[in-house]
């Protein structure tokens, strides 16, 4: 069975474009949902993933519909093919049901191990600089596993610079000294040019 996947990342945008497309290419159930890829949680996603058999094949409109990385990529259709069904992109050289399809596949998956390699030799190369100046790597001393994940968010958060610092401690629920605090323990140096 043919089984579609539609997914805009918000509520203003149109599923009409990729719900027309699957129905064409002769999808029985579509499953369709508004959410960010970058959330862990999609229900509809989920549900999908949750019934597939043998010998169905998942039908999406492009690649970046089903997963939010390469890894999550990999990891979602290694999923889908251990229980023997396929993934199909209308827009892309994905089909797993195919030879070129599933070659395509691996070398994506090739291309993510590379990705996950340099990392940990980045990582590794970036905290032995740090050693040799004299900085010590780990967690920050005296904060609680919670406090220590809501440090790394707020790392994370202001080296991106879309949220402003009050959105910041207003989304992890804490406050401007607090945030000053993480990161100064993680080791940020603080922008001028950040949104107050």
């Amino acid at each position: 069975m043919k089984i579609g996947y539609a997914r805009v990342s918000t509520k203003d945008q149109n599923l009409e474009l990729q719900m027309d497309a699957l129905e064409q290419e002769g999808c029985q159930q579509i499953f369709k949902e508004k959410a960010s890829g970058a959330k862990a949680d999609r229900p509809e996603h989920r549900k999908m993933a949750g019934q597939l058999r043998k010998d169905d094949i998942i039908v999406i409109w492009k690649l970046d519909r089903l997963g939010r990385s390469l890894h999550d990529l990999v990891n979602l259709v290694t999923e889908i093919q251990d229980k023997g069904s396929g993934l199909k992109s209308l827009n892309g050289s994905i089909d797993t049901t195919t030879s070129q399809g599933k070659l395509t596949f691996h070398l994506f998956a090739a291309l993510a191990e590379f990705e996950r390699d340099i990392i940990r030799e980045r990582t590794k190369a970036g905290l032995e600089a740090a050693r040799a100046r004299g900085r010590k790597g780990g967690r920050p001393k005296g904060l609680s596993k919670e406090s220590q994940n809501k440090a790394m968010i707020a790392e994370t958060l202001y080296k991106e610079g879309k949220m402003s610092i009050t959105e910041i401690c207003k989304h992890l629920r804490i406050a401007r000294s607090t945030l000053y605090k993480y990161l100064k323990l993680r080791g940020v140096k603080f922008q001028a040019t950040q949104k107050p």
